[in-house]
């Protein structure tokens, strides 16, 4: 049986200094343990995690400290609305600081995007199957080759936020 795939380019805007992180899990205690990930990462991170469920009633579960960032987020996950897909919101931390927490979860499959930057969410449609997400794009294609001031400004900005010394 043929069926017809839609594309849908889901678009994605995120405010000053917010980071998003969208990746694919396949269990219910995605959520809980996406919390406890986050939560124990720093004592300063702001977060909002929203899962959405395959299966069963097929809900966008939802926790963090954070409320504003938990319903950015859940607005979200509903926005790209494919099963197995989870968006967390942070501020006050970077992907960094929590990355490597989230992809030791268990359940969880794959990282499609971790940033600052606007995205867009690339996603097939097939009405029979579902919703899943094909890539996603984030930021812009590359202007030119880095020469040394380039290094030497990148060299600074790590140093000045305090990821090298």
């Amino acid at each position: 049986m043929k069926t017809r795939t839609n594309i849908d380019n889901i678009k994605i805007k995120l405010e000053k200094d917010t980071n998003i992180i969208v990746g694919q899990a396949h269990f219910i205690k995605t959520t809980e343990d996406l919390y406890e990930a986050l939560v124990t990462s720093s004592p300063v991170i702001k977060f909002g995690i929203a899962f959405n469920e395959a299966s069963g009633p097929r809900l966008v579960r939802t926790d963090g400290n954070d409320d504003v960032l938990v319903r950015a987020s859940s607005e979200i996950a509903k926005k790209i609305g494919c099963g197995h897909i989870f968006v967390v919101l942070i501020k006050n931390a970077y992907p960094i600081n929590v990355l490597n927490r989230i992809k030791a979860l268990d359940e969880v499959l794959s990282i499609y995007v971790a940033t600052a930057n606007d995205i867009s969410v690339i996603v097939a449609d097939d009405s029979n199957q579902g919703r899943g997400v094909i890539g996603v794009i984030d930021g812009k294609s590359p202007l030119g080759l880095e020469n040394q001031e380039d290094k030497d400004k990148r060299k600074k900005f790590l140093r000045d936020i305090g990821y090298k010394r």
